[in-house]
C-alpha cells in the first residue's frame, strides 16, 4: 500500500530518499481536506491570481491545468495544484455561496439537514436581498424573492438607510397578508425586524414581499431582508 485508504495520503517508503517531499505532500492534503473550505465550485479552469492554500471544486468541462479533473477538489500548494476525490459524507464550505455542501457519493447537496438513502433531502436556506425604496408610494414590492415550493419560517431584516417620507412606521408581508411578517416597524438606520409566523407558511409559486407605509408614503430608504426557509428535495429514481 502506497497511500492511506481514506484521504489518499502518501506513505514514506523504506529507505526512500527526499522523505520530506512525501511528508510535505501529505501535510498539504491534510491542510486542504480537514475543516474544508473552497472559494467556488463554478470555475472550469484555475483563476489568474491564486494564493497558497486556496481550494476549489472543479466544475464540469475543466480546462487548462484542471483538464480531466472534473468534480475533484483542487488545492493550490507549493506553486502547483493537487487534486483529491471527495468521499461520501464529506462536507465543504463554499465561500462565494456562503453555504455548506454535503457529498452523497455522486453529487453535492446544498445546506442539507437530513438525507435519505435515495437522496431525498430536507434543505435549510436563507435568501438575502438589499431593497432600495423608489419613493412616492404607499406600497412597494420586491422581486420574487420567495422561491417556489418553499416553506418560510420567518423573515428578518435591517434598515440600511433611514426610511424617509410621510409614513409613521411600516409593515412587511405578502399580497393578501400585508403584515404577515410584522408591523409597526421603525424607520431609522440600524433598526431591525424579526417577523416569525406561528407556523411555517408554504408558497407554491415564486412570491414577492410587500412593504406598506403606515400613515403616509415612502420617499426613500434602503432595507436588507433575509428570508428563512426550508425546501424539500425529491428522491432519486433507482
Amino acid at each position: 500500500m502506497t497511500e492511506t485508504t481514506n484521504l489518499k495520503l502518501p506513505f514514506v517508503a523504506p529507505a526512500q530518499a527526499q522523505k520530506h517531499v512525501t511528508v510535505n505532500e501529505a501535510f498539504a492534503r491534510l491542510d486542504a481536506s480537514v475543516q474544508m473550505s473552497v472559494e467556488s465550485r463554478m470555475l472550469t479552469e484555475p483563476p489568474l491570481v491564486v494564493t497558497e492554500g486556496e481550494a476549489y471544486l472543479v466544475a464540469p468541462g475543466a480546462e487548462g491545468d484542471w483538464a480531466g479533473q472534473d468534480g475533484r477538489i483542487a488545492s493550490f500548494s507549493n506553486g502547483g495544484w493537487i487534486f483529491m476525490d471527495p468521499r461520501g459524507g464529506w462536507q465543504v464550505w463554499v465561500a462565494d455561496e456562503t453555504s455548506r455542501l454535503t457529498f452523497n457519493g455522486a453529487s453535492w447537496s446544498r445546506n442539507v439537514l437530513a438525507q435519505s438513502l435515495s437522496n431525498a433531502a430536507l434543505r435549510a436556506e436563507v435568501v438575502e436581498i438589499d431593497f432600495t425604496l423608489s419613493g412616492g408610494l404607499t406600497v412597494e414590492e420586491t422581486e420574487e424573492v420567495i422561491p417556489k415550493d418553499a416553506s418560510v419560517w420567518g423573515i428578518t431584516g435591517r434598515v440600511l438607510e433611514t426610511f424617509t417620507g410621510t409614513l409613521s412606521d411600516w409593515s412587511l408581508g405578502v399580497d393578501g397578508a400585508e403584515d404577515r411578517y410584522g408591523s409597526g416597524y421603525t424607520l431609522d438606520a440600524g433598526a431591525w425586524q424579526r417577523g416569525i409566523t406561528g407556523q411555517p407558511v408554504t408558497y407554491y409559486t415564486p412570491t414577492r414581499l410587500k412593504l406598506s407605509a403606515n400613515g403616509g408614503a415612502f420617499a426613500g430608504g434602503k432595507l436588507r431582508l433575509a428570508i428563512h426557509l426550508m425546501r424539500f428535495e425529491l428522491p432519486d429514481v433507482d
